[in-house]
């Protein structure tokens, strides 16, 4: 059952944004072009704002006031030790957001230039080193009084194990239905159910609340590190953008999900030369204790792409396009040999340090 929003559901008019938002700063406004709108039960909206002190970013943001404190405290903190995130701007009144109709608005610079590209080896080095500052910078770290401290419960394998008896399930439905898509699935569902349960006994060993030092323990986590996040700008500075998912959290976890959105990719391929460089770049910042390499195998092993698709499939199968899920399952099962090979590499780097 869906979370009902107490938050009246309804997006303003240019008009109305200027009226009732943007008049709160002290800013002329020529136009505004729409960027993104989603509508789901974290409903929110992007736009650009074209200003007589440049361009700005306008964004309707999901969560309450105690959250958006630490965000922001989360954006000063970095900006301050180095880390080059957009800042939120104060309205006339000094506030760093701006409400309305219980909704909350914020505004930043928009930040110009062009997204990481996973393709550029050099990118891979810079947004890996960039992330294991992001990890250091947290030591001493404190969130502005009123913040709503969000922090992950770090219990992984629970988590991972809830995944496991879902592929399970898919796996009965597979049996029972036998389409197509069902028979991709079993006849590579040894190789995963192998990986996941590997993986998830590996999740049950590890103390993430012993993980090394202080930092490997907690710190400041992006959680959605990925290119659309990352901004070059034309004289090659790397802006981090939307902390909307930070957390303090195993850096382990942010790493693994930064690794996982480059190595599963089809040019990609579960390239371990990829990960080397990802890896050693942060290393270079940041180096990582054996139980940090042992979570970061235990999180690449686990099938997560397979079952989030089969998961969808079975849930949504009177209704979804068939074809589509089919194309999908056909391009993760395609690399299992690589992923295979990419593990089987990673384990024995791993067998070197402990």
């Amino acid at each position: 059952m869906k979370n009902i929003s107490l938050a009246p559901r309804i997006l303003l008019d240019n008009d109305s944004l200027i009226d009732k938002i943007l008049s709160n700063y002290n800013l002329k406004v020529y136009s505004i072009e729409n960027i993104k709108i989603k509508e789901s039960d974290k409903e929110r909206a992007v736009y650009k704002i074209n200003t007589d002190k440049g361009y700005k970013c306008l964004k309707k943001v999901y969560y309450d006031e105690k959250t958006l404190l630490f965000i922001y405290s989360v954006i000063e903190w970095l900006n301050v030790k180095g880390i080059l995130c957009p800042k939120l701007i104060s309205t006339k009144k000094g506030l760093k957001y701006v409400k309305y109709n219980s909704n909350i608005y914020i505004l930043t610079d928009w930040i110009d230039g062009r997204k990481c590209n996973y393709d550029d080896i050099n990118d891979i080095k810079d947004i890996s080193e960039n992330l294991a500052k992001i990890h250091s910078a947290s030591k001493g770290f404190f969130a502005i009084e009123g913040s709503k401290i969000l922090i992950s419960d770090k219990d992984y394998f629970k988590s991972y194990n809830k995944h496991f008896k879902q592929l399970i399930e898919c796996a009965n439905s597979a049996y029972r239905i036998k389409d197509k898509f069902s028979k991709i699935f079993l006849d590579n569902f040894d190789y995963y159910l192998n990986c996941a349960k590997e993986s998830i006994y590996i999740l049950s060993k590890i103390d993430f609340d012993n993980m090394g030092d202080e930092i490997s323990n907690q710190a400041i986590c992006h959680l959605d590190y990925v290119n659309k996040n990352l901004i070059f700008t034309p004289d090659n500075k790397l802006y981090v953008i939307d902390f909307d998912k930070t957390k303090l959290d195993c850096p382990v976890h942010d790493i693994s999900s930064f690794l996982h959105r480059i190595l599963k990719r089809k040019k990609t391929a579960w390239s371990f030369e990829v990960f080397e460089v990802a890896i050693n770049s942060y290393e270079k910042i940041r180096p990582l204790t054996t139980n940090e390499y042992l979570a970061i195998y235990a999180f690449l092993l686990f099938p997560k792409k397979l079952w989030k698709v089969s998961k969808d499939y079975y849930k949504n199968i009177k209704y979804c396009n068939k074809s589509e899920y089919i194309n999908e399952l056909k391009s993760i099962v395609k690399y299992r040999e690589n992923h295979e090979a990419f593990c089987n590499k990673l384990k024995e780097l791993l067998s070197k340090k402990t």
